[in-house]
């Protein structure tokens, strides 16, 4: 991994990435009433959801030497046929305490996060027609709760997209099972080399192929799985999680298209490259071609890429601004650093992220995709080979 990175890594561990001389993080007192919310999603469809926990007993946990399979947690939303009764919770106030600990975030209640008002409901019945909705796979940040990627979670379903945020085990501050345990992050206070985060990604790639396997192979895990299109799968994800999604699609061909929010990529594309659509979204302050090591790294791999590729930088965001945790933090009264409100990183994040999967996906034209947008001057779109972005 380059020498930026590994400083900035180890602080983003929670919710907030910053440089080291930003100090801890501290916010005024909030109400014990604050109630956080999500914006509703702007699809036509109720949104349904529930949780999957998956094991694979093929491999032995990559972290834990003495778990002999890989558990997993898995979230799934899509499309309701109606609204249920349960408002699904975003995370339980065990998670927002140790996420906010983690973050060395002050000055709020501890289950505040907890109390985030979603928009999908707990098992409501999923709606589509067999082998007819298509499936994205999310990855979340090194340390970070699958829930970080909720929001866009819930666009997605609403438009008609069955979507599975992966809580990679043991890389989360927090992952709850259905039987009670709490793991924990026990590689985030480990002395990381750039060998293992090659590790990190391929063990993400190795997540993911199993989650597919489970969701669209003979005997799946979810009642609802009959609705997706196996020939229809693409994948999303920020910081390492986007990285991890370029090991993804190399090792595994059912993935059709992907996108890197925001994540400095450590596992280099091979000689052969990557014919497949992808898309880098990321800051301008970091990813801006030519200014330094994890620009460096997109372009690497960039010049590998032979389909259809974008690369894109949005002006005033900081690393949680491609996850909800942009908005929350507005809300319960944390500076995230940010020049670009929460509420406009995540509309911005959702519309491109839902533009490239609808064109990509479902081959509909995205005229969003072809050239900057009056709608999104934030956006700007970067020419690698003559280190622009415009």
């Amino acid at each position: 991994m380059i020498a930026l990175s590994k400083a900035i890594r180890p602080l983003a561990v929670g919710l907030l990435a910053v440089t080291a001389t930003a100090g801890l993080f501290s916010a005024p007192a909030a109400s014990a009433s604050a109630t956080p919310s999500l914006p509703r999603p702007t699809g036509a469809h109720p949104v349904g959801t529930t949780s999957l926990h998956l094991t694979d007993t093929s491999r032995p946990d990559p972290w834990v030497p003495t778990a002999k399979a890989r558990e997993l947690m898995v979230s799934l939303w899509y499309p309701a046929k109606a609204p249920g009764r349960d408002r699904a919770p975003y995370m339980t106030a065990k998670e927002s305490e140790l996420l906010l600990k983690a973050s060395e975030i002050t000055g709020v209640p501890s289950d505040v996060l907890s109390r985030t008002r979603t928009n999908a409901f707990t098992d409501a019945k999923p709606a589509g027609h067999r082998h007819g909705l298509p499936l994205v796979v999310l990855s979340p940040g090194f340390g970070k709760p699958r829930s970080e990627l909720t929001g866009l979670a819930e666009e997605l379903a609403s438009q008609g997209y069955v979507v599975a945020g992966i809580e990679h085990t043991y890389e989360s501050v927090a992952t709850t099972f259905p039987d009670g345990r709490v793991t924990t992050c026990v590689v985030c206070e480990i002395d990381k080399t750039p060998t293992w985060w090659e590790k990190l990604e391929k063990s993400r790639a190795a997540d993911v192929s199993f989650v597919l396997d489970e969701l669209t192979g003979s005997h799946p895990k979810w009642k609802g799985a009959r609705l997706i299109d196996s020939s229809k799968i693409a994948m999303a994800g920020q910081s390492v999680g986007g990285a991890s999604a370029i090991t993804t699609m190399v090792a595994d061909s059912r993935v059709r298209a992907g996108i890197d929010m925001d994540g400095t990529t450590d596992v280099p594309l091979p000689a052969d490259g990557l014919s497949r659509p992808f898309m880098f979204l990321g800051r301008q302050s970091m990813y801006t071609p030519g200014t330094g090591d994890e620009a460096a790294s997109w372009e690497r791999d960039w010049k590998n890429m032979t389909g259809w590729k974008r690369w894109l930088v949005v002006t005033g965001a900081v690393h949680v601004s491609f996850t909800d945790y942009g908005l929350l933090t507005d809300q319960i009264g944390v500076d995230s650093g940010a020049k670009l409100p929460g509420a406009r990183s995540l509309e911005i994040t959702r519309q491109y992220v839902r533009a490239f999967f609808d064109l990509h996906v479902r081959k509909q034209a995205q005229p969003l995709l072809d050239k900057p947008s009056a709608r999104y001057p934030e956006v700007k779109f970067c020419a690698p080979e003559k280190k622009t972005c415009a």
